[in-house]
């Protein structure tokens, strides 16, 4: 994968990767250690030789790799340096999977759909009115792929996403992929008056409450620093551990149902695992040899017929993604600083997942 910079881009077996303190399934787990049924324990020993001999090379020493199979089991992680699954960090970028999964929520609940318009449910005139959810979600809105207002604590996300009603547009909906934060921005808007819901509310409403989840775990202007919540970054803000984040991660893997939770459909998966608008042209991208799929991107040589594998890595090196073919999913858990890394952070992170994903496909038999 050619990548430029990604910008904002457990349990026991059988209780899924929720952690000790995740919710009643997790009680009593010992969430450090894996599941001793691995499908080789030999075989893993060469994921830990590339894990721990890429890292060494790229001056990293705090960072980790955890495995689930696709019963939720815990088969293989390696942490380095004081870096654990419960190490809470600012995910980037890897915050878009989980924007995509709430608002697939209030999809499933029928207030909106992926061709609602910014239009009908926001009440914009103009050109932008005709952006549909579909475009915001595979940033093909032809919006400007930033704003400043994203980054104002002392705004809300209201009020930043009624900036980009009137804004120039790059080009009309569909025709241009321009990765960045505004689609989010304007998504999470729709969704937010679709349900008479704040994000933060919606988000703990949908995913965090449900899985059992600390409060701790939210969405923030600068998720370094965990601060600003009235105007929280959708595209890149969220706090998560390895352990927490495996729980969205689940959801996405078995297509919305995971722990007793239904979030999206089927039909909308089936939608993000390919990419919508085949025809766009590629504007500002960080990895020019794949495509985008609905808040994730598509990790395969087919995008507009579908992917079995999707990924959504962030600017610290957080790196979650899932193979259903194969069977599994795994988050390279890490917060480094940009400078920290002799190639560069998502490209060590994005590098080191390529490297890692043929090993681990060869133990679950592919």
């Amino acid at each position: 994968m050619a990548v430029a910079c990604l910008l904002f881009a457990c349990s026991s077996p059988g209780a899924g990767p929720s952690g000790s303190d995740a919710g009643p399934d997790a009680a009593g787990a010992d969430a450090a250690t894996p599941d001793t049924a691995a499908p080789d324990a030999g075989g893993w020993q060469a994921v830990e030789a590339v894990l721990v001999s890429r890292s060494a090379a790229a001056g990293e020493s705090r960072l980790g790799l955890t495995v689930w199979d696709a019963n939720d089991h815990k088969v293989y992680e390696h942490m380095l340096g004081d870096f654990t699954p419960d190490t809470r960090v600012a995910v980037a970028s890897a915050s878009k999977l989980v924007s995509g999964l709430v608002i697939f929520d209030v999809i499933r609940q029928g207030k909106l759909t992926l061709d609602s318009t910014t239009g009908q449910v926001l009440g914009w005139t103009g050109p932008n009115a005709a952006i549909t959810l579909r475009h915001l979600l595979s940033f093909t809105s032809g919006l400007p792929r930033e704003a400043a207002c994203t980054a104002n604590p002392l705004t809300t996300l209201a009020a930043c996403a009624a900036t980009l009603e009137s804004a120039a547009a790059v080009a009309p909906p569909g025709a241009r992929f321009d990765y960045g934060s505004t689609h989010l921005l304007v998504a999470g808007r729709m969704a937010e008056v679709a349900t008479g819901r704040g994000w933060p509310a919606l988000f703990a409403d949908t995913l965090r409450t449900p899985l059992g989840l600390p409060p701790e775990v939210a969405y923030f202007t600068f998720p370094r620093q965990a601060t600003g919540m009235l105007n929280p970054l959708l595209a890149g803000g969220l706090r998560a551990s390895v352990n927490e984040y495996g729980n969205f991660l689940a959801l996405a893997f078995h297509e919305g149902s995971y722990r007793g939770l239904t979030i999206g459909t089927p039909a909308l998966f089936e939608a993000q695992a390919r990419e919508p608008f085949p025809d766009a042209v590629i504007g500002f991208t960080p990895a020019a040899d794949f495509r985008y799929g609905l808040a994730s991107w598509l990790i395969c040589d087919t995008p507009a017929a579908g992917c079995a594998a999707l990924a959504s890595p962030g600017a610290f090196g957080f790196t979650p993604w899932y193979d259903r073919e194969a069977g599994f999913y795994a988050i390279l858990g890490m917060e480094l600083s940009s400078n920290t890394s002799t190639e560069g952070v998502v490209q060590f992170a994005v590098k080191l997942m390529e490297e890692l994903q043929p090993l681990i496909r060869a133990q679950f038999g592919h």
